[in-house]
């Protein structure tokens, strides 16, 4: 599970810089109109995978290990909404990618095992398995990365190829 997981960081980093280098062509104003999307516009879906992501976290820097990977996320306030500005979202996107990898890196088999208690968006307490819960944190981004590449599609821009299998190692 573990280089599991630790793949799935390199392929967030790797989709994320396609993405972002892809919508970085688009002028702020067409990254920014309402195309009925989800969260309306390109800006608004890779804003909602960012603060997700710091939120998750967040949450996942209160694990009993400390690790010092999330030391930074730790510190910050909680996440609403992010800057629209492109390139300071860029730049965040990078650093965010980069704690995820360290983090993954750091995690050792035995903290995935752990049960993690937190509160949801409502504000309703859960505990649940680290593991799952990182599964869920790589999904949700890879969801939405989804929406965001069709939103891009549609502006006649191609992000390439998006399939895990790019990163798999041949056995």
């Amino acid at each position: 599970m573990l280089e599991h997981l630790r793949l799935l960081s390199r392929y967030n980093q790797w989709m994320n810089d396609k993405l972002y280098n892809t919508a970085a062509q688009l002028p702020a104003d067409e990254l920014a109109r309402d195309r009925g999307a989800f969260f309306g516009s390109l800006q608004g879906t890779l804003s909602h995978i960012m603060v997700a992501d710091i939120i998750w976290l967040q949450r996942f820097s209160e694990h009993p290990t400390q690790h010092p990977a999330l030391d930074q996320i730790r510190a910050m306030p909680k996440p609403q909404t992010l800057p629209d500005d492109f390139t300071a979202l860029s730049a965040e996107r990078r650093n965010v990618d980069a704690t995820i990898i360290s983090w993954c890196e750091q995690l050792d088999a035995s903290d995935l095992n752990h049960k993690l208690t937190y509160h949801n968006m409502k504000g309703e307490p859960a505990i649940k398995n680290l593991a799952s819960l990182m599964l869920h944190f790589f999904n949700h981004q890879t969801h939405h990365r989804g929406q965001a590449t069709t939103l891009l599609s549609q502006q006649g821009l191609d992000i390439g190829v998006t399939d895990l299998l790019a990163l798999v190692a041949s056995e």
